[in-house]
């Protein structure tokens, strides 16, 4: 059974937030964008309203899913959807740093390959 990941595409003033990995060593100073691992009996859309709360004191309301399913590796994929913040202002919780990237930043950090493709459906589609 796959480990399901999933990421949200925070967008504000179509602006996108991405967000510098900490850790594990391997992936440290990539950037990505929000989400996590889902929990055994969790949904992936409470998995990631709750890991965004945890990993940027936000709460966020899900709105259109992106793509389907993106393999991450041979036991991982990732899933992501569009999100609005409803309450708080996102803080590096567990990131190194973090960013508000426009249309024409997008490209201006090192995605981790595996949300580079997500990235490049938001550039071809818009990120409003």
């Amino acid at each position: 059974m796959d480990l399901v990941v999933v990421g949200a595409a925070i967008i504000s003033d179509g602006r996108l937030l991405s967000a510098q990995r900490a850790e594990p060593p391997h992936l440290a100073g990539g950037w990505e964008l929000p989400g996590g691992k889902v929990d055994p009996g969790e949904s992936d859309e409470d998995a990631l309203v709750r890991e965004c709360h945890e990993e940027l004191g936000i709460k966020i309301r899900l709105d259109r899913r992106i793509g389907g399913d993106w393999r991450l590796s041979e036991r991982s994929l990732l899933r992501v959807w569009t999100a609005v913040i409803v309450a708080g202002e996102p803080r590096a919780l567990e990131h190194l740093a973090l960013r508000w990237l426009g249309p024409d930043e997008l490209y201006d950090v090192d995605w981790l390959p595996g949300d580079r493709p997500v990235i490049d459906i938001l550039a071809e589609t818009g990120i409003t």
